[in-house]
């Protein structure tokens, strides 16, 4: 009796054991595996280079919480410092905002700060949608210009709320010169980071920067040093310094990079996109993770096959976009093409623009030979 007592006693052990070992770890692993890890996304990018409108087509997925130009507080609170001086505090703000922890913005912001206090906030859905704001819907496409004026109101701590729900957070931001400054951001086992490097013609940049001088003079004093922005030769220092520095973020990129840069940078031209946006579109959201849905896709084709001329600087609106970014074709002159060019050969020759070497020539140049070295 006392041995069948024992016997039952050891069976009920085993299949207790058999218990702990099999069903704990499953259900530990399967409560683990509920909320996948957030993917971060970095459109890094310079001045007049498509960004704003690049940043849109992140901003406008329902599952992105969007942000343009955050170190733009940065740079308006610390502007006495040099850009590389800055790196490093820029780099900080931008990790914080990819974990959602917006404290950050206290050392830039007042205390009695808004959500509508943020930087070009209106141009980010998430913060013009649940929970950000009640009036729109999260798949809803929305405009800067009706958000402003319905969502401005809410306070400051539903930036970070907002942030919290979504599964990609995305940040444009043209404030970084070196990507080697990145490179804690790419191994910090907190975030999950893929960079997509825009670039543009750097002639086109320059003929947009003539349009929004003013409105540029601060960050470019921040760039090159005040002395430098000064004279004939000033936007032509400007140029160089942002030309070098996208040679060596794509040198550092794509050639002979470390291993934690492995398929998480992609180089991408904006003139590319203007000329297929639909499959731009897609690679870029394959890139980063997310589903192209179909609204989406009748957004991004109906905001670039406007007609709209792109006169408001910031403005993103439904445009003729292949032609707008070709507008520098017709309208700068060969005098000042030629000073870019020289400023800038290394940058064209690394990223496929051609070099134009007479009036005659930028006259009758078609598109296809403008990109001929792709």
């Amino acid at each position: 009796m006392v041995k069948s007592r024992r016997l039952h006693l050891l069976l009920i052990l085993v299949v207790l054991s058999f218990l702990l070992i099999y069903f704990l770890p499953c259900s530990n692993n399967a409560h683990k595996e509920e909320k996948p890890s957030p993917v971060h996304i970095l459109i890094l990018s310079s001045w007049r280079s498509g960004s704003s409108f690049t940043g849109q087509i992140f901003s406008q997925h329902p599952s992105v919480f969007y942000l343009m130009e955050p170190a733009w507080h940065v740079w308006v609170k610390m502007y006495q410092n040099s850009a590389k001086v800055l790196h490093m505090a820029v780099r900080d703000l931008v990790r914080s905002v990819f974990l959602c922890d917006m404290s950050v913005f206290d050392a830039y912001m007042s205390s009695q700060k808004k959500k509508s206090d943020l930087f070009q906030w209106e141009t980010s859905r998430a913060l013009c949608s649940p929970p950000a704001c009640d009036s729109f819907s999260r798949t809803d496409i929305i405009t800067a210009g009706n958000c402003k004026t319905i969502c401005s109101k809410y306070p400051f701590s539903k930036v970070e709320e907002a942030c919290k729900t979504y599964s990609h957070v995305a940040i444009k931001e043209v404030r970084f010169f070196d990507l080697k400054v990145l490179y804690p951001l790419l191994t910090d086992p907190s975030l999950n980071l893929k960079i997509i490097h825009l670039v543009r013609d750097p002639r086109a940049v320059f003929r947009s920067r003539e349009n929004t001088m003013a409105d540029l003079k601060r960050d470019s004093n921040i760039v090159v040093g005040s002395q430098r922005t000064k004279g004939e030769m000033g936007p032509y220092n400007t140029m160089q310094v942002i030309c070098k520095s996208h040679v060596e973020i794509y040198k550092a990129g794509s050639q002979a990079i470390p291993s934690f840069l492995k398929d998480r940078y992609l180089l991408v031209r904006y003139e590319d996109i203007v000329r297929d946006p639909l499959a731009r579109a897609a690679q870029m959201y394959r890139f980063a993770e997310l589903h192209f849905t179909p609204e989406l896709q009748k957004w991004v084709h109906n905001i670039t096959h406007g007609k709209g001329h792109g006169a408001q600087a910031f403005d993103i609106g439904s445009r003729d976009a292949l032609r707008v970014s070709q507008a520098w074709r017709r309208t700068l002159p060969f005098q000042k093409i030629e000073k870019v060019q020289n400023v800038c050969k290394d940058a064209m020759d690394l990223l496929g623009y051609r070099l134009i070497q007479s009036e005659e020539e930028q006259k009758n140049m078609s598109l296809d030979l403008l990109f001929a070295q792709n």
